[in-house]
């Protein structure tokens, strides 16, 4: 199979699915650094390497059946309430517990990281599946050079999230919004929604808005609890 890295055209394909994947890896770079924000320097250091390792792995064996997969009725509805879940969840204060222990939040946030990526590269897989050409192995070498990248990005996002935490709440609308592009694009909504191209534009917004409007709401009602006390 490596052999064929011979051929131009594996070079090419290469270099196809690596720009593919840097340009869809923004989003990737925003839920690693809001899911790792709150853990020590060291355990997110793991949980990038983890996670995003992880990410590679599970997304090249998604890859490979995609093109079925995108056809199946309500997978990116399901798809999309979860990205609307973890949005907000991301908003919610860390539980300061004596119950919860350092490695229940590391692993929580690894978890976090696989499963919102995952979501949130099912419409995506496409393009990188259309560039492999079926190489798989091609595939898995290019989103494994674009690992660095995707750690810088969240490592940066992270040390702005410190300066300034609006960027936390950005974030999580962020997710919101893919949330409301991936149910337009469901095959069982994207039918009905052939007359009403407005919706492409409003569902996105609508997603933005329930995180960022919700999530403020249940971590104000969050904080207000230990005062009632």
């Amino acid at each position: 199979m490596f052999a064929s890295f011979s051929d131009p055209t594996m070079w090419v394909a290469l270099l196809q699915i690596i720009i593919i994947n840097v340009l869809l890896s923004g989003d990737n770079a925003v839920i690693i650094a809001l899911a790792c924000r709150s853990l020590a320097p060291r355990q997110q250091r793991n949980a990038f390497l983890i996670g995003t390792v992880a990410i590679v792995i599970l997304m090249t064996a998604l890859t490979a059946f995609a093109a079925v997969l995108m056809t199946i009725p309500y997978v990116e509805m399901v798809g999309a309430v979860l990205l609307l879940w973890i949005g907000i969840k991301l908003l919610l204060p860390e539980e300061e517990n004596d119950d919860v222990s350092a490695s229940d939040n590391f692993w929580g946030a690894v978890k976090t990281i696989i499963i919102a990526d995952i979501v949130m590269s099912l419409d995506n897989v496409l393009g990188m599946a259309g560039a492999a050409n079926g190489h798989m192995a091609l595939l898995f070498v290019g989103m494994v050079i674009t690992i660095p990248l995707i750690l810088f990005g969240s490592a940066m996002l992270m040390k702005l999230m410190e300066r300034v935490p609006v960027i936390v709440t950005i974030g999580a609308g962020l997710l919101g919004y893919v949330a409301g592009e991936m149910a337009v694009e469901d095959p069982a909504l994207k039918g009905h929604l052939a007359n009403a191209h407005y919706m492409e534009i409003a569902l996105p917004i609508l997603g933005a808005l329930i995180v960022v409007v919700v999530g403020k709401m249940l971590a104000a009602r969050h904080a207000a609890v230990p005062s009632q006390g």
